[in-house]
This record gives C-alpha cells, sequence and structure tokens, in this order.
C-alpha cells in the first residue's frame, strides 16, 4: 500500500512539473561582457539540477575514497572482535563440558588475538589447571596480570580458587588480601583456606557472615561451626588456661553438641581436669542423649565415683538398652571396687553389643577375681573384635580412592 501511495505521488509530481514547464514562458538572461546567454527558464532548471547531481556525486566518491583506509580498519578490527568472541565462546563451551585440552587451545587464541584479554587468560588458566599444565597456568595468569583489563577481581578470585586446590592456602589468603571489597565468593575461598589453615576462629567468623548472606542454610552452618569449634578446643588441649578460655566463649547453646561436649571433655580429661569433663558430659546428655557420649563419662579416674554411678543409674532407667551406658556403668562400678554390679553391667553390654572396650574391661575384672580362664577368654575375644574392626577400617580405607 506504502509502495502505491509513492508511485502515485511520484507520477503526480511528474505531471504536475511537465503542466508548469509548459505554460512557463520565462527565460533567463546572464550577461557576462562581451557575452550574453539567453536561455529558458525550464532549462536552466534542469542544467541546475543536474550540475547539482554531479556535485553531490563527486563529493560521494571523495568522501568515500578519504574514508576508504579507516573503514577497511574498522572492518578488519570487527573481524577480529568477532573472531576471538567466537573462539572466546567455543572456550567456554569446551570447558564446561570437561575438554580441557580444546577450550586451552580456544582460550589460547582468543588471547593472541587481544580482545577480552583477562577472561581469555583466566579461562585458559583453568583448563591448563584441569591438566595439570602448572607452568602454562601460571603464564596465563601472568598474562591476566599484566593486562589491567578490569577483571582484576575474576584474576584474583580464579588464582586463590586454584591455589586452594594445590592446598597452598597461606599463599591463597594473601592473594584474597588484594580485594578491598570482599564478594560472598571471596569470602567462600577464604572460609576453605583458613579450614585447611586450620584458622578456627576465623572459620567461625566467616561461618556468620557466609549465613547472614544466605551461603549456608542455619543446618550447614551449625555443621561448619560445630566442627570448628571442637576443633578450636582440641587446639588448646595443652595449655588449662586457654582450654578453659576457649570453652567460656562457647555460646550456651553449642555447649550441648555432642561433638563439641565430646571434644571438650577429652581436653579436660588430658589435662587432668576430671570434675570440669563430668560436668560437660552430664549437661550434654540431658540436653541431648548421645550414647557415644557417655564412654566419656567413665574417663579420668577422679572425683565422687558414686555420684557419677548414680547419674548413669538414672538415665538407664530410659536408655535401659545402650550397650555404651551399660559399659560405662561397668567401668565406675569397677573404679568402685563394686565387683559383682561391674560384672553384670560389663555382660549386660557384651549381650547387647559385643565390643572389644566391653571384653577388655571384663577381662581385666576378671583379672582382679583371678579368673584365669574367663580372663583368657575375654582377651581373646577383644583381640579378634578390634582385629576385625581393623580390618574394616582398613579395607574402607583402601575402596576409597575406587
Amino acid at each position: 500500500m506504502r509502495a502505491l501511495i509513492w508511485i502515485v505521488a511520484i507520477v503526480a509530481l511528474a505531471v504536475g512539473l511537465t503542466l508548469a514547464a509548459r505554460y512557463n514562458t520565462g527565460y533567463a538572461l546572464l550577461v557576462l561582457p562581451p557575452y550574453r546567454v539567453e536561455l529558458s527558464l525550464n532549462l536552466l532548471l534542469v542544467l541546475l539540477a543536474a550540475a547539482f547531481a554531479v556535485g553531490y556525486a563527486l563529493v560521494r566518491v571523495i568522501s568515500a575514497t578519504v574514508r576508504l583506509p579507516r573503514q577497511v580498519r574498522d572492518y578488519r578490527l570487527s573481524r577480529r572482535r568477532e573472531k576471538a568472541r567466537t573462539s572466546l565462546l567455543e572456550a567456554l563451551h569446551e570447558y564446561f563440558a570437561g575438554r580441557y585440552g580444546r577450550a586451552e587451545k580456544a582460550a589460547a587464541s582468543s588471547l593472541e588475538l587481544g580482545e577480552h584479554v583477562g577472561l581469555s587468560a583466566v579461562l585458559a588458566a583453568r583448563a591448563a589447571h584441569e591438566l595439570r599444565a602448572h607452568e602454562r597456568r601460571d603464564a596465563y595468569l601472568a598474562q591476566a596480570a599484566a593486562a589491567a583489563s578490569g577483571d582484576e577481581v575474576v584474576r584474583v578470585v580464579t588464582e586463590a580458587e586454584l591455589l586452594l586446590d594445590e592446598r597452598r592456602f597461606q599463599e591463597a589468603l594473601n592473594l584474597l588480601k588484594q580485594l578491598p571489597r570482599k564478594h560472598t565468593a571471596a569470602l567462600r575461598l577464604e572460609l576453605k583456606a583458613h579450614q585447611q589453615a586450620r584458622n578456627w576462629e576465623q572459620v567461625l567468623a566467616l561461618t556468620a557472615q557466609l549465613e547472614k548472606r544466605n551461603v549456608f542454610d542455619a543446618i550447614q552452618a551449625a555443621q561448619i561451626r560445630r566442627y570448628a569449634l571442637a576443633e578450636n578446643l582440641k587446639r588448646k588441649a595443652l595449655d588449662s588456661r586457654a582450654l578453659e578460655e576457649a570453652w567460656q566463649k562457647v555460646p550456651p547453646h553449642e555447649r550441648t553438641d555432642s561433638r563439641v561436649a565430646a571434644a571438650a571433655a577429652q581436653c579436660f580429661i588430658a589435662l587432668g581436669g576430671c570434675d570440669q569433663a563430668h560436668r560437660i558430659v552430664e549437661e550434654a546428655l540431658e540436653a541431648n542423649w548421645d550414647s557415644e557420649l557417655t564412654g566419656l563419662y567413665a574417663e579420668c579416674e577422679g572425683g565422687d565415683t558414686l555420684k557419677r554411678i548414680e547419674r548413669a543409674e538414672d538415665w538407664l532407667k530410659s536408655h535401659a538398652s545402650d550397650a555404651v551406658l551399660l559399659l560405662t556403668l561397668g567401668r565406675l562400678c569397677a573404679q568402685q571396687e563394686l565387683w559383682g554390679k561391674a560384672q553384670s553391667y560389663l555382660e549386660a553390654s557384651i549381650a547387647i553389643e559385643p565390643t572389644y572396650s566391653a571384653h577388655l574391661a571384663l577381662a581385666r575384672l576378671q583379672e582382679r577375681l583371678g579368673n584365669a580362664d574367663a580372663v583368657r577368654r575375654h582377651y581373646r575375644e577383644s583381640l579378634e573384635l578390634a582385629l576385625a574392626q581393623l580390618r574394616t577400617v582398613t579395607g574402607g580405607r583402601r575402596r576409597t580412592p575406587v
């Protein structure tokens, strides 16, 4: 429809100009002494239009000729950028497809073209790292650092991550300090580095920050925090004062966690703080029952043993089938020289779940009672169970890499 309108308009214009020229009897007189030229007005208008068209065409030709070298340069630059972009996209595709050799080659091609230098160098470094070509990886990272292309954060985060893969955590931490304002990925890498470096206090602080940023949910954050608390307490196991200060810093709701309580109790037992260890176990078990934790209640022969026996027997009312609790009661009664009760509890523990610890405790009890045959039998069974458990553990470790 639009084309038809244009055709009608052009035809109308041509008809109008033709009619105007037919009835136009004017003329133009050009005087340039001693010459005089007389032209019809219609011819003059045609000549002017022709002159304008020729002049316009000439100007366009000259302009195009002048612009030609720049257009050629722009065209070549555009082709190079398109080729670099294609190579970079190919590198990304191959990298995420797991074809690291092809990814490195494509990224190196993009890097040679000089476009997206920082990103291309980082991607090539990642691919080379996966191929364990560490010299090429370091060369790519050096190119990324020298490029100053505005991808500094990308380079730092990538280099820190690759260093952590090699467990060079201190170098990774020093590198992450270059970031003025750490974003979430950098904080996660810093957390991993501090975990490898066993800097548990920093782990606790970073876990709190990442939890606020919704990186971890409450359960994940609690697991990381409790593990860090337990490991931090273990590091204080050689200094009673430092251990006490660290324990006081543990939030009350974390003290009743079985992992944290077990670590604290073991540390206090190692330093001879039996009463404190027993209180920690009691508070933790009252809050959350944990069968394994009860085993520490008979460690460290100190304090009021009778009171501990009474406390453990109260727990037994609710956990009558707990083999570890029965073993603990047997050991406590043996400490108090209640031989009959000790034997009954140990035999009940073995009846529920035979363990080398229970057989060993019963063998030692029978040794005190002078029952040689029972001593040999329980020592033998204890050794067999210990060897079976050792074979299970070592077999599992051998299967893990496969």
